[in-house]
């Protein structure tokens, strides 16, 4: 019989489940199964039409992805095993307005938009966010210098004030607005509690200054006074334990009753102790939709445009710091959507490749900008570090003669330099970053866009050996929960790794990427922080 621990992973468009030996961290089986309903950005499932800026799910999705995925994991292990604890991770803020038993209002109201779940990247409220912003600032309130002294739309508060402002009556009925990463956790075990890791990054809670005040809450709306009670009372360090698995849910999953389960976690922050960091100056980069920047460190400094520190937030022992970029591999996808002729898919579907394997192929080879593209990354805004949700993307240099792999080697530079932005703004903030670590799906899947980060990073990248990093990490945690090891530092020692491919910095390429990122920081600085405005308005002309 074999010790597993069991790791959920609720990422963006699926659930993932993997089971992980428990005494040394290699993955045994894992099964990944997609959201019914994946993203509602144009239309409720009845077909009702969303505003623009909707992103929505349906939560009733969750539970059946995670049940496919833990028992088609479970169908496919060699050996008999016995579960000694359960983790999960999810993709965050994604707020679930509830019942008091936890049941989600859209079960109730499947025609009223704020009753479904808010994914992280719904950007509907950035208006409430930048009122937050305003008065915040005037008022002088400590808890933004936590946020980089400024927060966008994807925060708990703005999502929660925009079910007051438009929907008061589901306002006044929900009795939880509860991260779906608590929500998960409430439905394994009957219990709810609220992780420190959410609270904290997403919910304004700090460990020395609480949440903000009720005075606070008044000045930005009345009927916002004890929204906080909404999401939770008591905060729970990440590791422990929230419960154990009900016997309901250990049938639908086909597993034994009983398993100690850990309070929930943050997709990106939970894969830290799976790629064996335990302490300060390693980076590690979550690329997926999005990309996720985490690193830790002794102290606390007060970064201008990161997305936030907390402590003990990723680490027992350290200030855990987050940034990010909003699109990445969302970015991608809806290039190769919207701008790629058929005659593309045509040939990457005769060849039996994918289309971002073929523009990857037909772009490969180009020299750094030699597609003649300089390009911005913010085809759904920008997280870090200017925090504004109503950018969008830039592309110069378009000719007759420009192709869709110029465009899309163009895009991936993009993300590059923008991560350059992130690690420089964090060394000028007193984060000392010396080493880099990519995650997720992307890094481990597409080379060409590993070299171009090392070279314009100028920095060693060592990519994750791990497929499936978050989901693996959720396992350790819940190998900790379940009291299989004493503490997190011990955990990681025996079930984290520290292999994959590393990719080195190219000098010719590393210096001729070191001046075209000044045209970048030109461009990056025009319309980011000189004109704004310029996105803004045309994101508006798109709604009359």
């Amino acid at each position: 019989m074999i010790d597993v621990a069991l790791g959920i992973d609720f990422g963006t468009l699926s659930a993932r489940a993997v089971f992980v030996d428990a005494k040394n961290g290699s993955v045994l089986a894992s099964a990944d199964s997609p959201y019914a309903h994946a993203v509602l950005t144009k239309a409720l499932p009845d077909g009702e039409t969303l505003p623009l800026e909707y992103a929505l799910q349906v939560p009733a999705d969750y539970l059946k992805s995670m049940t496919e995925a833990v028992r088609e994991a479970k169908a496919s292990l060699e050996a008999p095993v016995k579960v000694i604890g359960i983790g999960t991770d999810f993709t965050a803020c994604t707020m679930i307005p509830t019942d008091e038993s936890g049941e989600p209002l859209c079960a109730r109201y499947p025609k009223r938009r704020h009753a479904y779940a808010k994914l992280w990247k719904h950007h509907a409220a950035q208006d409430k966010a930048d009122l937050i912003n305003k008065i915040g600032g005037e008022r002088e309130e400590s808890f933004l210098a936590r946020y980089g002294g400024k927060i966008s739309s994807e925060w708990a508060l703005p999502k929660v004030w925009e079910i007051l402002a438009e929907d008061p009556d589901l306002f006044s009925e929900m009795a939880h607005f509860v991260e779906a990463g608590d929500w998960i956790v409430w439905q394994l075990t009957g219990n709810l509690t609220k992780n420190a890791s959410a609270a904290g990054y997403k919910g304004f809670y700090q460990d020395d200054l609480g949440y903000p005040s009720d005075d606070f809450l008044k000045a930005l709306d009345p009927g916002l006074e004890g929204v906080f009670s909404k999401m939770g009372d008591r905060v729970y360090p990440q590791g422990s334990l929230a419960g154990h698995l009900s016997s309901e849910m250990a049938e639908v999953l086909g597993l034994e009753p009983g398993i100690p389960v850990a309070v929930g976690n943050i997709d990106a922050h939970v894969a830290i102790p799976a790629e064996g960091i335990a302490g300060a100056g390693e980076m590690l980069i979550i690329m997926g939709t999005s990309s996720c920047h985490i690193v830790v460190d002794p102290k606390m400094y007060l970064v201008p445009g990161m997305a936030g520190v907390v402590k003990d937030g990723v680490l027992p022992g350290y200030y855990g710091y987050e940034s990010g970029q909003v699109s990445v591999g969302d970015m991608f996808q809806a290039f190769v959507d919207n701008f790629v002729p058929p005659s593309y898919w045509a040939e990457a579907k005769e060849r039996g490749v994918s289309i971002h394997q073929l523009l990857r192929e037909k772009c490969e080879q180009q020299k750094p900008g030699q597609s003649g593209i300089l390009a911005l990354d913010w085809w759904n805004g920008n997280r870090s570090v200017l925090v504004n949700a109503n950018l969008s993307g830039v592309l110069v240099g378009l000719t007759l003669e420009t192709k869709p792999e110029d465009v899309y080697r163009a895009l991936i530079e993009a993300t590059a330099y923008g991560t350059k932005v992130i690690v420089d703004n964090y060394e000028a903030g007193g984060v000392k970053i010396s080493e880099i670590v990519a995650g997720g799906g992307i890094a481990k899947k597409n080379p060409m866009m590993m070299q171009i980060y090392a070279d314009v990073l100028d920095r060693k990248i060592r990519v994750s050996g791990h497929t499936q990093g978050p989901a693996v990490g959720s396992a350790i945690f819940g190998a900790v929960a379940g009291g299989y090891y004493a503490d997190l530092p011990e955990a990681i020692r025996h079930m984290g790794r520290r292999d994959g491919k590393v990719y080195e910095p190219q000098p010719e390429a590393r210096d001729r990427y070191a001046d075209l990122y000044k045209d970048y920081l030109w461009l990056h600085d025009v319309f980011g922080r000189e004109r704004p405005d310029v996105s803004e308005k045309y994101r508006q002309l798109r709604g009359d």
